[in-house]
């Protein structure tokens, strides 16, 4: 192990200044370190969103009744709280792990040689959205669960999980301009897939705010509208995005496309048809918790799915060799002697 530098004056300045910048000149991550430090932040993004669902399925919404403390008295939950004041103040801690999965991502971004600019500033754009989404889940919290509130809180995560797949995907590949892999009416279909995909979770948005699971047991108001009837237009949207994605699939084998594009096809698919088995069996047994959160899961990955389709037609490759660091470049030239 090499000797570590003490640390100056100038030094602790510098950190406090620029902190990023002072990791950086200190410490270069190996690629798989930062592919998996934008996993990592995805993956959080996904959980966020099911044990959110798993606080309204489990009627924790106002299980802490105020923000951003948990009671007027208090910052964490309360014995007198009971369960839901447990559940809802854990999906609260939850958003510091996430914030530090995004942190973990913006500082690997930031630490690689040579520094991509472009992976960081995704990296902020995630923490943004974490932060605007967490002021607005204490909104959600202060309006009584207004439905409406809860469907752009929704939104607004899966704006999140789409900032963090691109991140991943831009983890994974270099900063050369992006060559297509297929011609432009493939490219425009797949555009419409990801059209009615953004359409199908925004109507089951609609869904959750007029069915049953309010949230709450108490009284919590309702989007006016026969929810059975949007359910089953979601329906329609999910019928339209599973026939949408078989076409492609079709598409891409009639034209030889590459392997990525046939692959993450027939993955979205596959995630769709376990997706629609979900849908349908919750509907025909009156929307059972544990199904209504393998349903919120589905969506999710259904999400992921789309976009992984959308970045695998086309390929950006390294525009030059990474760059090692003096003490890594000495090590490399040791082990060829």
């Amino acid at each position: 192990m090499g000797r570590v530098p003490k640390l100056t004056r100038a030094d602790a300045v510098s950190a406090v200044r620029n902190p990023l910048a002072f990791i950086a000149g200190r410490w270069t991550p190996r690629p798989e370190t930062v592919r998996r430090a934008a996993l990592a932040a995805l993956v959080m993004s996904v959980v966020i969103v099911v044990t959110g669902g798993a606080v309204r399925l489990t009627a924790s919404g106002l299980g802490c009744p105020t923000w951003p403390t948990c009671t007027d008295d208090s910052l964490t939950t309360t014995r007198e709280m009971g369960f839901h004041g447990v559940v809802e103040f854990g999906n609260r801690m939850l958003t510091y792990v996430l914030c530090a999965a995004v942190g973990w991502a913006i500082v690997a971004a930031r630490a690689q040689k040579p520094w991509r600019r472009s992976v960081t500033r995704l990296g902020w754009a995630q923490f943004w959205i974490v932060m605007g989404n967490a002021v607005l889940g204490g909104i959600v919290v202060l309006v009584g669960l207004n439905p409406y509130t809860v469907a752009a809180h929704f939104l607004l995560s899966t704006a999140l999980i789409a900032v963090a797949t691109l991140t991943w995907q831009r983890t994974r590949e270099g900063d050369a301009a992006p060559r297509p892999l297929v011609g432009k009416a493939v490219q425009q279909l797949v555009w419409v897939l990801v059209l009615a995909s953004v359409l199908l979770i925004a109507v089951g948005t609609v869904v959750t705010g007029a069915g049953p699971h309010a949230g709450d047991s108490s009284e919590v108001y309702r989007i006016p509208i026969d929810w059975e009837a949007v359910a089953k237009l979601h329906a329609v949207l999910a019928w339209i995005v599973v026939t949408l994605t078989f076409a492609l699939w079709f598409v891409l084998k009639a034209v030889d496309a590459p392997r990525g594009p046939l692959n993450r096809t027939r993955d979205l698919f596959v995630v769709l048809l376990l997706q629609g088995a979900i849908g349908y069996v919750q509907y025909f047994t009156h929307l059972p918790e544990a199904l209504v959160g393998a349903h919120m899961l589905g969506s999710c990955l259904m999400w992921i799915g789309v976009l992984r389709v959308l970045l695998s037609l086309r390929e950006r490759p390294q525009t030059s060799p990474a760059v090692l660091p003096p003490e890594r470049s000495a090590e490399a030239a040791l082990s060829k002697a």
